[in-house]
């Protein structure tokens, strides 16, 4: 099977290169080499083991004499973010459908670069593999932001630049200083996992991590460039860095610096929870003042993930369970939010909450479609985003009940400023701007509807998620645990 795993990963860069040379059909090449992915995913799911150990396994040297292979496999934990990523893409590519970019081809052929890009990165056992994955997603939503982005899109795709290279520069030297300490000179994770570093050794590899990680998911304070970066790329390129890209981060927390240092997160991992939770507080209160509808949601975003965050970082199987589902929840519900607004945003040419109003009269099937997401969001109970935060506080609880009363600020404020957005966008009266607003058509029903099945089936029987993740977290936490006592 491991011939599955090696088209999963090379399928999309293919299609990208296809798509590249293809001219008004660009678009239907790209989403069909999407759809293609997300049979073979679903094709992956099926024939998955839920158990801890790793599967689909490719291992072939690259660059023997730098121990460098192409090492990649798939467990529960990864499991879940090669499904996320298949899911979206094709709904991505789809949402796109109703606009015309300029140099189409090269659009969607990005978007499928980056796809592979993240498959590496999701799937890879190979610290130097993971490298040039985490780097390989990075290059195509550059140039998507910088190319396609709103007017003061060099700016501020500048500054996200430069954040993100700044991280990985730091975890780079992590991997070349843990590559160096190996006796087995290769860069295999299982090698780095056996690794015997001092207290010493293990913070500055935590920090390097961690750094990285941080601002790829963001959370406070290395978050100040996700605002503005959400703001001014297009809705495709803000869907691919919400609902995705920032998944990188987390399940590099989970995948690399957990059971690389464990002794570096027990000594340091609580400056981690506190950040994460000041995070879900400030990210929250500055979503209140918030008159932009796409920034509210970008905001919302860093208060969620500071929940995710905060949950790994408890080291329970309760925390890690949440933030396994979690990920794939938040994914689905903030792709369906920006695109929502980028629905609104096509039609009445501004994001700006006062200047909207009266949008349900006019569409009816929008307005439901959106309150069912924005449910999803604010974790009611029966929608996917209950049960992965339900988990999370659980987890959180575990460690502190304090942290766990802080970290759960989150679900009550984003309840209050998301359902006064949906009401001073979509209720009240209409106005000048907003009578002429036409309902959702064709492929803009296809999307909402997806999403909204995912948010109802995924929150009323979510436990086929949670098998699949189920015991390769409880394995990462013994082996965690286990190392822990060791030292100790």
């Amino acid at each position: 099977m491991e011939q599955l795993l090696l088209l999963l990963i090379f399928l999309p860069l293919v299609g990208a290169l296809v798509t590249a040379f293809t001219g008004n059909a660009a678009k239907h090449v790209a989403l069909v080499s999407a759809i293609v992915s997300l049979a073979l995913a679903l094709v992956m799911v099926c024939n998955f083991i839920p158990d801890a150990s790793t599967q689909f396994v490719v291992n072939c040297p690259w660059i023997k004499d730098l121990g460098i292979s192409f090492h990649a496999g798939v467990d529960g934990i990864s499991m879940i973010t090669v499904l996320l990523t298949n899911v979206l893409v094709p709904l991505i590519i789809l949402s796109a459908y109703q606009h015309q970019y300029k140099s189409a081809n090269a659009f969607f052929a990005l978007i499928l670069f980056m796809q592979s890009g993240l498959l590496i990165v999701f799937t890879a056992m190979d610290a130097f593999l993971f490298y040039i994955g985490w780097e390989a997603a990075l290059i195509p939503i550059y140039f998507i932001c910088a190319i396609w982005g709103g007017k003061d899109r060099i700016r501020i795709n500048m500054k996200f630049f430069v954040y993100t290279i700044a991280g990985s520069l730091f975890m780079l030297l992590g991997i070349i200083y843990l590559y160096l300490q190996n006796p087995s000179n290769n860069f295999d994770i299982q090698a780095f996992y056996s690794l015997n570093l001092d207290s010493t050794q293990q913070a500055w590899i935590f920090w390097a991590f961690f750094v990285a990680f941080a601002i790829k998911m963001p959370i406070f304070p290395f978050h100040t460039w996700q605002p503005d970066t959400y703001r001014e790329a297009p809705a495709p390129g803000t869907m691919l860095l919400s609902g995705i890209m920032l998944k990188m981060g987390i399940y590099g927390v989970i995948r690399w610096l957990l059971p690389i240092v464990p002794a570096g997160v027990q000594d340091w991992g609580h400056i981690a929870i506190i950040l994460s939770i000041i995070g879900v507080v400030y990210a929250s209160v500055i979503a209140f003042t918030q008159k932009d509808a796409k920034r509210l949601v970008a905001y919302s975003s860093i208060g969620h993930v500071g929940l995710i965050s905060a949950g790994i970082f408890a080291l329970n199987v309760q925390g890690m369970q949440g933030a396994m589902i979690q990920m794939l929840s938040h994914g689905i519900n903030v792709v369906g939010l920006f695109f929502v607004l980028d629905i609104i945003a096509s039609r009445m040419h501004t994001y700006k909450i006062a200047e909207l109003g009266g949008i349900a009269k006019q569409a009816p099937k929008l307005a439901i479609v959106f309150l069912i997401i924005l449910l999803g969001a604010v974790a009611l109970p029966g929608t996917n985003g209950f049960i992965g935060e339900f988990l999370l506080l659980i987890g959180i609880y575990q460690y502190s009940l304090w942290a766990a009363i802080f970290a759960g600020l989150t679900i009550i404020f984003s309840a209050v400023y998301m359902l006064r957005m949906y009401q001073n966008v979509m209720l009240g009266k209409t106005n000048e701007l907003t009578i002429g607003f036409k309902d959702i058509k064709g492929s803009e029903q296809v999307v909402l509807y997806i999403i909204c099945a995912l948010v109802i089936v995924l929150g009323v029987y979510p436990k086929p998620i949670l098998q699949l993740s189920e015991a390769s977290v409880q394995h990462l936490i013994e082996q965690v645990t286990q190392k822990l006592t060791s030292v100790n």
